[in-house]
């Protein structure tokens, strides 16, 4: 599989697609870029929570902000654990590179915030919302195997840990807003209705 694997992320790395594109969406995975877009959406989701007089408001973005702070202590073990080197590349000659920690937190702020916003948003904009938060999280795995800082396998195995975080999140949510969305939806079929 090893094999395999080094042979596709050289394919990606020598490919057309054009550096400073890889380089922008490698750069979505730092913390710098990826927290900042979790902490808006856990302020909007609980300040709509709040509004709405939901009695546990703060427990999902919560849950959130703890898996968030939870990838490092995932990623971190394993990368010293594992030891693989990276890529011919900007950091070619070093080790650590599996599991990818920019895929991760690339993961969870922007699949958490996508799940925090999900019961707020409109019925025909929750689907896309997710969609382009899994498009998102592609691409930014494109881009670190493009630009050398990762083989394939490094953001796919950072994606299996943290699928059972965003699950967790996922859960929270639906056991504290277990109504949230027939609510959301009710209130704005009586606001369309009234205006």
């Amino acid at each position: 599989m090893r094999t395999y694997d080094e042979r596709l992320g050289r394919a990606i790395a020598g490919s057309a697609f054009p550096s400073p594109v890889a380089e922008f969406l490698a750069d979505l995975g730092n913390t710098a870029m990826a927290v900042p877009v979790l902490a808006v959406a856990l302020g909007w989701a609980a300040w709509c929570a709040r509004r709405a007089r939901e009695p546990r408001w703060w427990l999902p973005p919560l849950a959130a902000a703890v898996a968030m702070a939870v990838v490092p202590a995932l990623v971190v073990p394993f990368k010293a654990l594992i030891d693989r080197p990276g890529p011919p590349g900007p950091l070619s000659g070093e080790s650590g590179f599996f599991p990818s920690g920019h895929a991760a937190t690339a993961a969870v702020a922007y699949g958490a915030a996508a799940l925090l916003l999900h019961p707020f948003l409109r019925p025909r904009l929750r689907r896309p919302l997710l969609v382009a938060v899994a498009v998102l999280n592609v691409a930014v795995a494109a881009g670190l195997v493009r630009r050398g800082y990762h083989w394939p396998l490094d953001t796919v195995a950072s994606w299996c840990l943290c699928g059972p975080l965003l699950w967790t999140v996922l859960k929270v949510l639906e056991v504290t807003w277990s109504d949230r969305s027939g609510q959301v939806d009710r209130s704005r079929a009586a606001r369309d209705a009234s205006g």
